[in-house]
């Protein structure tokens, strides 16, 4: 019977897991660049994704995150955390596991407004004093499965000396795949 319930429990998994979305976007501001590719829906369930953000003079970070989506109607709330390696132009290499919270608005069926923020204090940050994101914006989803993003992100990587690191501090578009 053990066996049985394994073979179940390991027939649903890898079924949910095709069923998950795969998400590719790119991000462009003023003076930073943010690259991502995910695995699942960020709406609604369990989600997986990978970035590399790049600024032309602050520094650069890549992560893993994995978020769980709670959908209530048109909202979805989320909560998260990520796994980033700093690399800032003023302070030290180092680690940051920061947790997070996000929510989302689908106002038509295909424009959605969404918030989310991460942190770390310097209690899960390696040598650096803290580490800071904050993404507000808007997704219109074209045509399936093209995706176009605007809105304002702030990623701030704060040295032990005080020094802000400002990976990205501005407006961005973007565009995304998602299948």
């Amino acid at each position: 019977m053990k066996k049985y319930k394994a073979a179940v429990a390991a027939t649903l998994m890898l079924a949910a897991g095709a069923a998950n979305a795969i998400s590719m976007d790119v991000q462009a501001g003023k003076k930073y660049t943010d690259v991502n590719i995910g695995v699942g829906d960020p709406y609604s369930g369990l989600s997986f994704d990978g970035n590399w953000a790049r600024s032309d003079h602050q520094g650069q970070l890549g992560g893993a995150r994995a978020k769980f989506a709670f959908p209530l109607g048109p909202v979805s709330a989320s909560v998260g955390g990520k796994a980033i390696y700093l690399d800032p132009e003023v302070g030290k290499k180092g680690m940051a596991v920061a947790p997070g919270v996000g929510v989302a608005w689908s106002i038509l069926p295909s424009v959605r407004v969404y918030g989310e923020f991460y942190g770390a204090p310097s209690g899960l940050t390696s040598g650096n004093d803290s580490y800071k994101e904050a993404d507000v914006g808007a997704n219109w989803t074209v045509f399936a499965p093209l995706n176009v993003k605007a809105g304002y992100r702030k990623i701030e990587v704060e040295s032990n000396s005080g020094h802000e690191n400002r990976i990205a501090d501005g407006a961005y578009l973007g565009a995304g795949l998602s299948f």
